[in-house]
């Protein structure tokens, strides 16, 4: 199980959650009601997942692809940090991940 903490905009923690492996951090972010909409649902096709991730726990994940690169390019407010939601699975091998909210998310789903 991974533990995930999400941060909030404004900085503040928000939520501890675990995820199993293979789960997918949109799914695990979805179900604790964090305001990402994941429009496309996981299929690569849109930047509504657009996460920070705290700069210690980044390397845990494997690099982004090219693909997953070039929608951040349409994300508002993307760091060096940033990365898809959905696509980042879950492994035994993270343990834990901190999870900021970008300032500006959009939710049309109205959570």
């Amino acid at each position: 199980m991974t533990r995930v903490i999400f941060v909030s905009t404004d900085g503040e923690q928000r939520s501890e959650v675990t995820g199993a492996p293979g789960q997918r951090l949109l799914e695990v972010a979805q179900s604790d009601g964090q305001p990402l909409e994941g429009t496309c649902e996981g299929q690569m096709a849109c930047s509504t997942c657009h996460v920070i991730i705290d700069a210690a726990d980044f390397a845990k994940l494997p690099r982004a692809t090219e693909m997953e690169e070039d929608l951040l390019d349409l994300a508002s407010h993307v760091t060096r940090f940033s990365r898809l939601a959905c696509q980042i699975h879950l492994t035994d091998a993270i343990d834990s991940l901190t999870v900021r909210m970008p300032a500006g998310a959009r939710n049309m789903q109205g959570r």
